[in-house]
Parts: structure tokens; sequence; C-alpha cells
């Protein structure tokens, strides 16, 4: 039985018994691919990790990673992000980290853990919040905004 609108099986399959998904690139770069996508799990039911100079996929580790997990060396992007620098719901990163929980240097968040913090809630030697406005944070933030916006030419 199928659904009329989209065909879709009824009921649901519980569990998905597809194999997922994988691609690398021809170029490599110190034995690893330019850019390596996965996703879901191979033949032997093993999840699929990307992993490359760009890594794409639910899990990843590359330079710069896209994943829902990963760990992206320079900059990784996702749902759960270790790296330098990263944008993620989680970031956990060394220099530069924009998420919902950020955790790092310089870290932009809504719960946000670093030593500049621009934060709804942080904890930070220097921190921009609703409750807290120190002025080195605010210099430190506005200085950045300004060097975005002039590497920007806006």
């Amino acid at each position: 039985m199928y659904c009329p609108h989209c065909g879709a099986p009824f009921p649901a399959r519980e569990k998905w018994r597809g194999r997922g998904f994988e691609w690398k690139s021809k170029q490599t770069f110190y034995g690893f691919p330019l850019v390596h996508i996965a996703f879901g799990r191979d033949a032997q039911n093993r999840i699929r990790v990307a992993k490359g100079v760009i890594a794409i996929g639910q899990f990843g580790i590359g330079l710069i990673t896209f994943a829902q997990f990963g760990v992206g060396i320079l900059f990784g992007f996702g749902q759960f992000i270790l790296g330098l620098t990263g944008l993620a719901q989680f970031a956990i990163t060394g220099l530069f980290g924009v998420g919902q929980f950020a955790l790092g240097y310089i870290v932009i968040g809504q719960f946000a853990l670093g030593y500049y913090a621009l934060a709804q809630v942080g904890f930070a030697k220097y921190i921009w919040s609703g409750g807290m406005k120190d002025p080195e944070a605010l210099e430190f933030f506005r200085h950045m905004l300004q060097s975005v916006k002039d590497f920007l030419h806006l």
C-alpha cells in the first residue's frame, strides 16, 4: 500500500535499509581526496565517514568540513563541529566559533565560553551580553564587525 500523494509505503519502514552514497575526487593531496562526500552506511553496515581536504557527509574529517558531526581542521560547518574555526549548533573551536553553544577564543553564540564572547549567556574574560557589556568586548566586536565590512566593501 502506498501514499497517493508522495508514493511512500504504508506503513512507513521503521528502519532505513539503504546503502548510502560515497564519492571521492580523483585529485588527491597527501593521499587524501580533494573532495570526499559520504552518507549512510556501506555494504558491511558501517557508517561512512567523509575524509578529505573538503569532507562532506553525516560524519566528516577534513581541512574544510561540512557534516552533521565533524572535525574541520581549518573550518567546520554542521551540527557538532570541532576545529580551528566553526559555525555549528555546537561549536568547539580553537580560534573562532559561532553557534548556539560555542566554545573557543573568540565566540558568538546563545551560550558561549571563551576569551572574547558575544552571547545571550556566557562566560569570558571580556563579554558582551544582555547582562554584561564589558568595554573591551564592545570595542573588540565593533572593530571585528568593521573589519568584516571593510573586507566585503560594504
